[in-house]
């Protein structure tokens, strides 16, 4: 006889967590269907109907008590994501009424928080998350007044010295791969191929660079004398304080990657954009810069995300301001 338990809904969501990180892993496929049983005085029957559909590996239970069931469909390698999607909503609508309406979610195609509810529902990281963010601010404040004169010193210089804007904006991807409008200040001759970062990084994430500076290339000639000096002293980080400010980014978190880095990415290093803000430092930052491969990079961004705290973000941003002045794998 087939069983399927029905799970209450923080052993739904650690069940659901833990499928994430095999699938992120193994390189495997999974899909969560989510059901709003909200209209039903007695949600029982479409329980009974879904638990008919499930295979013994499939998991079911509570997403939201009482409000959103959620199925999680296992191990679905072997066919085309479109495949999986149709064949699933077909099954799933003949098991339940036509008014219980329902979504589908297939990992690792589709980037949405329902995939990552913990990022959003962490109960025990509540009061951390409202800390780092006030924490953010007025930090961020503070450094924009105090280094008023520097940024408009290297605002000049960037001006004087070569045409073209005094910022760089560039599309980046945040938290759930939301994709934001990064600011630094220009280093580079403006009209330059972007396809000669592109190659590299292509390159880099495969391994084919190795030792040769995370994401910055070595006397890159698209970069200015004015760009050199402000890239090896980090001052062209300082606009992303801004972006700080419109909660696109923290101050202690992952580098965020352009759209074609990520699109090279195994599923395992999707993570170090998925699950938190990006930041202007981090481990990466502290601890090897460029000097680290890029699967250490994010290794080192995915230990950050498991050990999140206040004592860790302190203790980072202490560190950044040696790392920051010794200049070592800067570029």
């Amino acid at each position: 006889m087939k069983f399927v338990a029905f799970f209450p809904e923080d052993l739904f969501s650690t069940l659901l967590l833990l499928e994430r990180k095999r699938c992120e892993r193994s390189g495997g496929r999974f899909a969560l269907a989510l059901l709003d049983v909200t209209r039903l005085e007695d949600p029982t029957p479409v329980f009974h109907a879904l638990l008919g559909q499930m295979r013994e590996t499939d998991i079911v239970g509570w997403y939201r008590a009482d409000s959103t069931v959620g199925a999680i469909f296992t191990t679905l390698n072997g066919a085309a994501p479109q495949e999986i999607r149709d064949r699933l909503s077909e099954k799933i609508r003949k098991a339940i009424p036509d008014n219980v309406p329902f979504a589908l979610y297939i990992f690792p195609e589709d980037i949405s928080r329902e995939l990552y509810p913990e990022v959003f529902i962490s109960k025990p990281k509540a009061s951390y998350h409202i800390m780092k963010r006030v924490v953010d601010i007025s930090f961020s404040l503070t450094v924009l007044g105090l280094f008023s004169p520097v940024f408009i010193a290297v605002a000049l210089a960037v001006k004087l010295t070569s045409p073209g804007p005094i910022l760089f904006k560039q599309k980046r991807l945040g938290l759930l791969g939301k994709e934001f409008e990064f600011l630094k200040f220009r280093s580079m001759y403006t009209g330059n191929d972007p396809e000669i970062h592109r190659k590299y990084v292509e390159s880099l994430i495969e391994g084919k660079q190795k030792g040769t500076g995370v994401f910055k290339i070595q006397n890159d000639p698209r970069v200015t004398r004015v760009g050199r000096f402000i890239r090896k002293s980090s001052l062209d980080e300082i606009p992303q304080f801004i972006n700080v400010l419109r909660g696109e980014m923290s101050l202690v978190g992952p580098r965020p990657p352009i759209r074609y880095e990520m699109e090279k990415y195994c599923t395992w290093h999707k993570r170090r954009v998925l699950e938190v803000k990006p930041g202007i430092t981090g481990l990466w930052q502290v601890h090897g810069r460029s000097r680290t491969t890029f699967e250490e990079m994010v290794r080192l961004d995915i230990r950050y995300i498991n050990s999140q705290s206040a004592w860790l973000d302190t203790k980072i941003l202490l560190q950044t301001p040696r790392a920051v002045l010794s200049a070592s794998g800067a570029y």
